[in-house]
This record gives structure tokens, C-alpha cells and sequence, in this order.
């Protein structure tokens, strides 16, 4: 059994990778159990591991109190099932990547770990690599610059599978290393394919990510290649990162950038530079890990967030292979993810638990903001003091909310917009990314008014939507059910139900509340084709 008797983990399959977790976990002491169907690798692990038990039988392994945890190394398609088998009989666990093969049960399983106070951790073992944590600390302290472009590639010939394609068996682990250094979902994705060998199963994918922070990202995998490779390339303004696992001198920086001359521009190559990495074995380190977090019951670097992300992102993915490579957009909110993650996410109960107030690790809500039930403030957004925000509102990334701003119910702000002090939205407005408000007319850096009586008011009335990159100068009113175009520069008030666009921004047309836009007319009412609701243009 285990020679430190303080854990007892079972490691459920013993095939090509399982045998490395085994390896590991016996060496650390906290081997209790082997479980595997195959009589030759039963009787191969009883001769090497002899005080160790060895089970064909996955009940046994569940009926055992001496066993604290299980970690799964079975094929993908029984991930699902014996993690949740797992959970339910009170085990902690590890299971390989990926957590499941939809995203439902990804989030099934998150639930029930959290519902039975157990650990679960996702096995993506490059979030444990030397080269890879030294890799994020060189891109958090900025010494690459700006991240501009990521690409990675996973390429080896076979081991080929049948229950999952070569997406979901490569690209988990490129997805988890990608989203962790940035720090961000991406907003899209679109995948392009080939299936070779089987007629529905992919050999070779290509994936584009783009995020809302204007990076790209590239995912390249093949089990068809007729050597190894895997690399993973960081682009930034400044300098540029490779890791390369298949060489001694894993990560390597690169002191080249782009320089414009003439407004063109021109490749500075500059001296290569080796960075020392420890050679620890991130297998080992991410088993190390797994038992930590059962000791000290702490939440996984790949705990449920972290599996559900890449999840997410597998599954829009796989949506764009089967569409023959449509972009498919993620979704900026995750209320069917919300789950207290411990340290990924901040969960303020107020009274009725169904109606939490979400609020990412990453923002800042100050003293004296007023949030209402229900509401989802995302990554790297501020809210400043007497603020206030309605029920059931969204808040995407990098959002800024200012002194006073008032925002009703039912309200969603998409990312990068900034609502200054002065500004009022109501119920069901909707901000499309990076739209603009202002409150001050005539800025000046050496003549500042910052002041609360020099603040010129905006008004956005009930169910109004503004556009992508919309601007609205401060002091006008804009309309119940109101369209702002996208890039639209609004200096003027907008009446009910108008479609505006342009820079100014002029009336093009009418917009029902239930969102069908008609063409201008010079009648004094419309009827919506829709449903069937009566404007009356003669009171706008």
C-alpha cells in the first residue's frame, strides 16, 4: 500500500499514459490502488508494484474507504462517467484531459464537486511545465511588450484514437497554456480540417482564435506528421518567445521587433537568448499538485474554470469543423458556469442564493457601489463609489463605471466601454463593444473639470441599443427602443424608436422594440410586421 499512509490515491488505467501516473503517484508514496480490465498489464503491474493492490474491478475502487482519490487515465469517451461515479461516491479526483466531450457534463461534474466539497482537477500538464510557468512570468511582468500574436503547433505520428478527434486529443492542452497567459477567453474561433484515416474522425486541424484584446491566436495539430514537434511561438511588440519541447533549451527569447521607417515596416532582428529552465518533470509537478490540493483543499491551477474554458472552446471549435470552418463566437458570459471557483471568482450572496452578484478576482468595485441581484461584473472591470447598477445586469471585460452613473435592470455592457460620471442608462439598454459616452464637451489636460457640477448629463432611455464603437456626446437624450448604429458619432437627441447612423448621426429609419428595423418613412405611424406593434411616429 502507501508508504506514507496519509493518502491513498487509485489510478484508474494503466495504458500509454496511466503507467506514467502510476510511476509518479507510487514514487510519492500515495499509491494505493492500480485498477485496469487488461490481464497482462495487471500482471505486469503486480510485479512491479507488489505492495500496491491491483483491481480489474472500478466498484471495488469506489466501496474502498482507504482510497482518498482517484485519478482517471481511461480513453476520453469515459471521462464523463466514471468522474461523476467518482464524485458521487466522496473520492477527490484527477481526470485526464479532456473533463468530458460536452460541455454539459463538464459543467455536471463541476456542480457535483462543488455540491459534494470535493477536488477536481483536469490533467493539463503544460500548465505545469517549467518552460510554461516561466513563460507567464515573463509575459506578466510585460517584458515581451505588447502580446500581439500566439501560435502553436502539436504534431506527431499517431497514437491514432477512434473515440475523439485529433482536436479534442492535441489541442486541450494549446487551448489551456493559450487562455492561461492571456488571461482571456477568445471572442471567436474557426477550425478547418481533414479526416484522412476515418471518414468522420479529423487527423489535421487549424484553429483561429481572436480575442477582444485584438490578439490572435493559431492552434495547428496532426497526428499524421512524420516527426515530432510542439512548439508554441508568443509575438510581441518588443521581443518574441519560443517553446520548443522537443529540444534541450526549451524556451528561447528573441530580442526582434518591427520598426517603421516611413511608415513601413522593418524587421530589427536582434541576439537570441537562452532562458534556464528548471528539469523537473511537469508530470510530476502537476501530480504533486493534485495531492496538495488534497491535503490543503485548495481549488486546482486546472480545476473546474479552467476545464470548463477549454471545454467551451473544444466544443465551438468542433461546431466550426462540422460547418466547413464558420467563425462561431463564444459567449462573453458564463451563467451556466457560475460556480463559486473559489479564487477565480468572488461570490457575494444577497439573500436569495439563485441571484447571486458575480464579480470576477480581476475587478474592482468600490466602497459605496450599489450592485443589484443577479448582475455578473467580468474580467478587469472597475466600478467606482456611488455607483449604481441594476438586477440581472452584465458587465463584460475591462469596463469602466464612474462616480454616480446610474444603471437600471437588465442592463448589458459589452466590453471595453467606459460609462463617466453624468451618465444614465436605463432599464434593457444594450452597449455593443467599445461604444463611447463623454461628459465633457470642451476637454482640457491643463484646464481640467473633473467636478461634478461641470459634468454635462446623458440620458439613455429604456430598451435603446448603441452599436460597436458607437460615440455619444454628452448632453443629448437618446430614445426608448432606439438603434445607434455601429461607429455612429451621435451630437443630437435621438427620438423614440429611431435608427440612426453616421458621422452625425442622422435618423434612417424605425425600430420596433422587438428589434425589426423598417426603412424611414414619412407616414406619422407604423405597424411592426413582427409583432405587430403600432409606432406612433407623430409623438417622436
Amino acid at each position: 500500500m502507501n508508504k506514507s499512509n496519509e493518502i491513498g490515491i487509485a489510478v484508474v488505467g494503466g495504458g500509454y499514459w496511466g503507467k506514467n501516473l502510476i510511476r509518479n503517484i507510487y514514487e510519492m508514496g500515495a499509491l494505493h490502488t492500480i485498477c485496469d480490465n487488461d490481464p497482462s498489464k495487471m500482471s505486469e503491474y503486480h510485479e512491479l508494484y507488489k505492495e500496491v493492490k491491483i483491481t480489474n474491478s472500478y466498484k471495488e475502487v469506489l466501496s474502498d474507504c482507504d482510497i482518498d482519490a482517484i485519478v482517471v487515465a481511461t480513453p476520453a469517451a469515459k471521462h464523463y462517467e466514471m468522474t461523476k461515479l467518482a464524485l458521487e461516491a466522496g473520492k477527490d479526483v484527477m481526470v485526464e484531459k479532456p473533463l468530458a466531450l460536452k460541455v454539459e457534463q463538464g459543467q455536471e461534474l463541476a456542480r457535483l464537486a462543488k455540491e459534494k466539497d470535493k477536488i477536481l482537477m483536469v490533467g493539463h500538464i503544460l500548465e505545469y511545465h517549467p518552460a510554461v510557468c516561466k513563460l507567464k512570468e515573463i509575459v506578466k511582468k510585460g517584458s515581451l511588450g505588447r502580446i500581439q500574436y500566439i501560435y502553436s503547433n502539436r504534431l506527431n505520428m499517431g497514437k491514432f484514437r477512434t473515440e475523439e478527434n485529433i482536436l479534442w486529443s492535441f489541442a486541450p492542452h494549446d487551448i489551456s497554456v493559450i487562455t492561461s497567459i492571456l488571461d482571456e477567453m477568445p471572442a471567436s474561433v474557426s477550425s478547418h480540417g481533414g479526416a484522412y484515416l476515418s471518414r468522420e474522425i479529423f487527423d489535421v486541424t487549424m484553429t483561429n482564435m481572436e480575442f477582444a484584446s485584438g490578439v490572435r491566436a493559431h492552434i495547428f495539430v496532426n497526428w499524421l506528421h512524420p516527426f515530432k514537434e510542439q512548439k508554441l511561438v508568443i509575438v510581441g511588440s518588443e521581443k518574441m518567445a519560443v517553446f520548443d519541447d522537443t529540444i534541450v533549451d526549451k524556451l528561447t527569447i528573441y530580442n526582434h521587433k518591427v520598426n517603421w521607417v516611413d511608415r513601413c515596416p522593418v524587421a530589427a532582428k536582434g541576439e537570441a537568448e537562452i532562458v534556464p529552465i528548471s528539469n523537473e518533470e511537469p508530470l510530476r509537478q502537476e501530480c504533486l499538485h493534485f495531492i496538495e490540493c488534497i491535503k490543503e483543499r485548495n481549488e486546482p491551477i486546472t480545476g473546474t474554470l479552467n476545464a470548463l474554458n477549454v471545454l467551451r472552446v473544444l466544443e465551438a471549435s468542433q461546431q466550426s469543423l462540422e460547418l466547413s470552418g464558420e467563425r462561431v463566437y463564444i459567449a462573453s458570459d458564463l451563467e451556466d458556469d457560475l460556480i463559486d471557483y473559489k479564487k477565480s471568482l468572488q461570490k457575494k450572496h444577497l439573500g436569495d442564493e439563485k441571484k447571486a452578484i458575480l464579480i470576477h478576482s480581476s475587478s474592482i468595485v468600490d466602497d459605496g457601489a450599489r450592485i443589484g441581484t443577479g448582475t455578473n461584473i467580468w474580467h478587469y472591470s472597475h466600478v467606482m463609489p456611488d455607483a449604481e447598477i441594476g438586477e440581472n445586469c452584465n458587465i463584460g471585460q475591462n469596463v469602466f463605471i464612474g462616480k454616480g452613473v446610474k444603471i437600471g435592470n437588465n442592463v448589458k455592457i459589452q466590453n471595453n466601454v467606459s460609462v463617466y460620471a453624468g451618465v444614465t442608462l436605463e432599464d434593457d439598454v444594450f452597449c455593443g463593444p467599445s461604444s463611447v459616452f463623454t461628459n465633457v464637451k470642451t476637454p482640457h489636460s491643463a484646464f481640467p473639470r473633473n467636478t461634478a457640477d461641470a459634468y454635462i448629463k446623458t440620458l439613455v432611455k429604456r430598451g435603446a441599443s448603441i452599436g460597436a464603437n458607437a460615440t455619444l456626446v454628452c448632453g443629448i437624450t437618446i430614445g426608448e427602443h432606439a438603434l445607434i448604429g455601429a461607429g455612429a458619432v451621435v451630437t443630437n437627441d435621438v427620438p423614440d424608436y429611431a435608427v440612426v447612423f453616421g458621422n452625425p448621426a442622422k435618423v434612417k429609419g424605425w425600430n420596433c422594440k422587438c428589434g425589426e428595423v423598417r426603412v424611414k418613412s414619412k407616414a406619422k405611424s407604423l405597424r411592426c410586421p413582427k409583432c405587430m406593434t403600432n409606432i406612433n411616429l407623430s409623438d417622436t
